[in-house]
């Protein structure tokens, strides 16, 4: 693990504890997770994936809600992780989760299917 993978897990643990304690944003009130930092090799940007759980709107809402709290998300980590020169962060929405979700369901619907496909023909075949 590399200097600047360390320096993306600490951001993500920072951010992770300052949208769950301590901004107070209306907006942010649903499930938000922060998935994954990608810090830039000279530190200057961080581009925070984060994954909301909800509707179009609430995801809207929150994206709106951490863009407002970026300055002060940015001053707590310049104070919490001790580097030359904090990045700027930039966050974007991450549907990966939501994304697996989805296809975990039809890999289960699936299976399902041919469940009772199978037992269709288990049943169609004791008639004959």
């Amino acid at each position: 693990m590399d200097r600047t993978d360390r320096i993306s897990e600490e951001i993500k643990r920072e951010i992770s504890f300052i949208i769950q304690n301590e901004l107070k944003d209306p907006r942010l009130g649903k499930m938000i997770s922060v998935t994954a930092v990608d810090v830039t090799r000279d530190l200057r940007y961080a581009k925070v994936y984060v994954s909301v759980l909800g509707d179009e709107n609430d995801k809207k809402d929150a994206a709106s809600g951490l863009k407002s709290a970026s300055g002060f998300i940015r001053r707590e980590i310049g104070r919490r992780v001790q580097l030359r020169y904090t990045p700027e962060i930039i966050f974007e929405l991450d549907d990966s989760i939501e994304r697996g979700v989805y296809i975990n369901k039809l890999i289960n619907d699936t299976i399902q299917d041919n469940r009772r496909g199978t037992h269709a023909e288990e049943d169609s075949g004791r008639d004959g």
